[in-house]
C-alpha cells in the first residue's frame, strides 16, 4: 500500500506500532467505545478522547474548583484545573521517556478529576455521607464523561480515569503513569502552596525528606520522575525504587498530618460542608415537589450530579440566593437628579 493513500491517522498508528514500547497501548488496537463511531482521518481514538475532554464544560469548571485552599484570592494558589495540568505534564514526561502512548496518557490525566466537587475533598466527604451508596470522585468523573456529557470515550481512557485513585490499579501502563503522577503533582505543589500560605516553611519539612529530595520543587520532581523512568523501563508496570517510594510515602504522610488534616487550610471546612449539605437538601426537596412519581434515590442522584458539578463560587452564589436575606432596596428613579436639573435651569 502506498503511503499516499493512507490517512494521517493511519500514519500515526503505524508510527505507534513501530516506535512505541511493546507494553504501550496502541491506538489501532483500542477496545473501542460504547457506541461505535467512524474513524477520524486526522486523529487517533485517544487523541479524540483528549480533545473531547479538553472541550467539555466539566473541564472548564475546574478552574474555579478548590485544590486545597478554598476560593483563594491569591492567583498563584493551585486550583483543580492547574493541578490537572501539572498531572498531565508529569505524566506525559514519564510516558514519553518510557515510549508509552502519550495521547492516551494525556486524555486520562485531563479527565481524571472531572468528578471532583466544589471545595475539594471536603465536598467529597459530605456527599459521601449524604449519598446512600457513597460518593467517590473517580466514579463521578466516569459518570461525567459517560453519562452527563456523553463523550463516548474509549474503554482505555475510562479505565484510567476510574482507577486513578490510590486504592485502584488501571489496566494500562498509561493509566498507571497518571495514577502515580497525580500523587507526585499534589504532594509537590501543595508543599509550595502551603509555604506560600505560611502554614509551613522549608525548615518544617522533615530533614530526611530534604536530604533525599531537596526543598526545591523542580529538583524534587526531577528526582522522583527520573527514579520512576529508570525503574520502569522495559517492565510491564510503573514503579519507583524501594528507597524513593519509602521517602515519598513519608513525605506524603507528613503532608497529611501537617497540611491536609490539621492546618488553617481546614478552618473553613465545616462551613463549606454545611453549605453543600444545605444546597443538596434544598434541591432534593425541590425535585421531589416537581417529580412526585420519582424514587428518592433518583432524586438524590440528580441533586448530587448538580451540586458536585458546581464551582466553589457558584455554590456560594446559590447558597446566598436561597438562604441569605436580601436587603430591601427602595426603587429609585433618580427623581432628585431631575429636580436638580430644574433648579439649575436646564431646559
Amino acid at each position: 500500500m502506498k503511503s499516499v493513500n493512507k490517512t494521517i491517522r493511519e500514519k500515526i498508528e503505524e508510527r505507534e506500532n513501530q516506535y512505541l514500547s511493546s507494553f504501550a497501548s496502541k491506538s489501532a488496537y483500542s477496545r473501542g467505545r460504547k457506541r461505535k463511531e467512524e474513524s477520524c482521518y486526522l486523529r487517533t481514538d485517544y487523541q479524540r478522547d483528549r480533545d473531547r475532554i479538553l472541550h467539555s464544560k466539566a473541564f472548564r469548571r475546574l478552574k474555579h474548583k478548590t485544590q486545597v485552599f478554598f476560593s483563594p484570592y491569591d492567583d498563584h494558589f493551585r486550583t483543580r484545573m492547574t493541578h490537572t495540568l501539572e498531572v498531565s505534564q508529569i505524566a506525559r514526561t514519564i510516558s514519553r521517556a518510557l515510549d508509552l502512548n502519550e495521547d492516551l496518557t494525556e486524555a486520562i490525566a485531563l479527565g481524571h478529576d472531572l468528578g471532583h466537587t466544589p471545595f475539594g475533598h471536603s465536598g467529597e466527604r459530605v456527599l459521601n455521607e449524604l449519598m446512600p451508596n457513597g460518593y467517590r470522585h473517580n466514579e463521578q468523573s466516569v459518570r461525567v464523561v459517560d453519562f452527563i456529557e456523553d463523550l463516548n470515550l474509549t474503554y482505555e481512557t475510562i479505565d484510567g480515569i476510574l482507577n486513578h485513585s490510590y486504592e485502584c490499579m488501571p489496566s494500562t501502563l498509561e493509566g498507571q503513569v497518571v495514577r502515580i503522577s497525580d500523587k507526585i503533582a499534589y504532594i509537590n505543589h501543595d508543599i509550595q502552596d502551603a509555604i506560600r500560605a505560611k502554614i509551613i516553611s522549608n525548615d518544617d519539612i522533615p530533614k530526611e525528606s530534604v536530604e533525599y529530595f531537596s526543598t526545591t520543587n523542580r529538583i524534587r520532581l526531577t528526582k522522583i520522575v527520573g527514579d520512576i523512568v529508570e525503574n520502569s523501563l522495559g517492565k510491564d508496570k510503573i514503579i519507583m525504587s524501594d528507597e524513593c517510594f519509602s521517602q515519598f510515602i513519608k513525605l506524603r504522610t507528613w503532608m497529611f498530618e501537617h497540611v491536609y488534616n490539621n492546618s488553617p487550610a481546614k478552618e473553613a471546612e465545616d462551613k463549606a460542608q454545611n453549605v453543600i449539605k444545605r444546597l443538596f437538601e434544598y434541591y432534593c426537596e425541590e425535585l421531589a415537589k416537581t417529580y412526585v412519581n420519582s424514587s428518592k434515590n433518583d432524586i438524590m442522584l440528580t441533586a448530587c450530579d448538580y451540586v458536585s458539578g458546581m464551582t466553589d463560587r457558584y455554590v456560594l452564589i446559590k447558597y446566598e440566593e436561597y438562604f441569605l436575606p436580601s436587603p430591601f432596596i427602595q426603587k429609585n428613579n433618580d427623581e432628585f437628579l431631575f429636580k436638580l436639573a430644574q433648579m439649575n435651569g436646564l431646559k
